[in-house]
């Protein structure tokens, strides 16, 4: 499999300056990547850069805590699209997860996605699974179906845990086909990718090309 295709090529380090973003789109254009993923201040230069080809723009909203307010997340969300994002990576309210207020972390997830189905812009969902228990991970994926979104993802890779193999599997059993699953954090190598592929994957996000000679 061309693991290249389905990469979110991504740089969310807060140190990045714009000749590392224009370096991560020059690669991006060699190696087809799916999408360049980087944060909100970036967008507008990387649909620039990126207009005539077929590599989307990915951005990420109320990262990396999920703690913002639904407005805010919602204004991110719209501020994004405007500035040519074509996927929207949000995080949810995860203390809102633990404490089991799923009537809000529904609301919060639902009042971007449907910002997103305005826009017809695809819609992630990022768990942070490093701080969920199993049963919170399934409980989260089963409420982001409800909330319409495309997409469930792992970790923001911010905090003290990334993609599993058994995670991705979860996952996926949870959502089903209908969904996407993007694998984020620890994918660091070809073979990895292939696992976590197998285990259900559509979507890596990366910093790392993941080429079979890597």
């Amino acid at each position: 499999m061309n693991v290249q295709s389905i990469i979110d090529y991504t740089l969310l380090k807060p140190e990045s300056k714009t000749s590392d973003i224009k370096k991560l789109c020059e690669d991006a254009m060699k190696y087809k990547f799916a999408s360049v993923c980087v944060n909100p201040t970036h967008v507008k230069m990387v649909a620039d850069i990126l207009k005539d080809t077929d590599i989307n723009v990915c951005t990420v909203v109320g990262f990396p805590l999920g703690a913002n307010t639904t407005k805010v997340k919602v204004f991110e969300t719209e501020d994004a699209i405007q500035n040519g994002a074509v996927e929207i990576d949000m995080v949810l309210n995860i203390g809102a997860m633990k404490e089991k207020n799923y009537g809000l972390v529904e609301c919060d997830i639902k009042a971007v996605v449907d910002k997103c189905k305005e826009y017809k812009v695809l819609s992630k969902v990022i768990l942070e699974n490093c701080l969920l228990e199993k049963e919170e991970i399934v409980k989260a994926c089963e409420i982001c179906k409800k909330a319409g979104a495309d997409f469930v993802k792992t970790s923001t890779s911010f905090n003290s845990g990334g993609a599993t193999v058994e995670d991705i599997r979860l996952m996926r059993e949870t959502v089903g086909a209908e969904m996407g699953v993007k694998a984020s954090g620890g994918v660091r190598d070809h073979k990895t990718a292939l696992e976590i592929i197998g285990a259900g994957a559509s979507r890596i996000g990366a910093s790392r090309k993941l080429l079979p000679e890597e």
